[in-house]
């Protein structure tokens, strides 16, 4: 059985969706978010999400972790610079509990699981809970999305586990 952990980076919310399976089989499946508070320090935020992770990883002894791909837009260039900076953080705490990690576009999880690369949030979650058998609504929308890629790590773990390790060849 494969384990499978999908990340969403986010500053204030950081979600984690976790499945195990094989193939196109899920047997089992959890999600939640590490959430921070606006009061208190960037570097102080940054840790509690490095933290945290850190503990799930070491808990849960994911085969494959697969991170949401920071995007910026034009119009929003600090929110960009700000979700590299939670993404850094995520990949590192992937490095040091030795997971191996990839990383996939938002378009790109909407277009494998609605068929849809500019699917709403909405539709990604219902899709989801197809795929995971949940007829109660997956919320928050950050865990929902860590579920949508923690799936895709699961349906394409032997692919994903080959690109992994050739970046881990090619970056030692």
């Amino acid at each position: 059985m494969i384990k499978v952990i999908g990340i969403d980076p986010g500053l204030a919310a950081t979600g984690i969706g976790i499945v195990r399976g094989m193939e196109s089989k899920v047997d089992g499946f959890s999600y939640g978010s590490i959430n921070t508070s606006k009061n208190i320090s960037l570097p102080t935020r940054l840790d509690q999400i490095f933290s945290k992770l850190i503990l799930i990883l070491k808990d849960e002894k994911p085969d494959l972790m697969v991170v949401e791909d920071v995007f910026s837009m034009e119009k929003y260039p600090k929110s960009g610079i700000m979700l590299g900076k939670v993404s850094g953080i995520v990949l590192l705490a992937g490095c040091r509990a030795d997971v191996p990690s990839i990383e996939v576009s938002a378009r790109e999880a909407k277009q494998i699981l609605t068929g849809n690369g500019n699917a709403s949030k909405i539709q990604l979650e219902k899709s989801v809970r197809h795929l995971v058998s949940l007829t109660t609504p997956i919320r928050p929308y950050h865990a929902s999305d860590a579920l949508s890629l923690a799936l895709i790590g699961l349906f394409r773990y032997k692919k994903c586990i080959g690109q992994s390790l050739r970046g881990k060849a090619e970056h030692p």
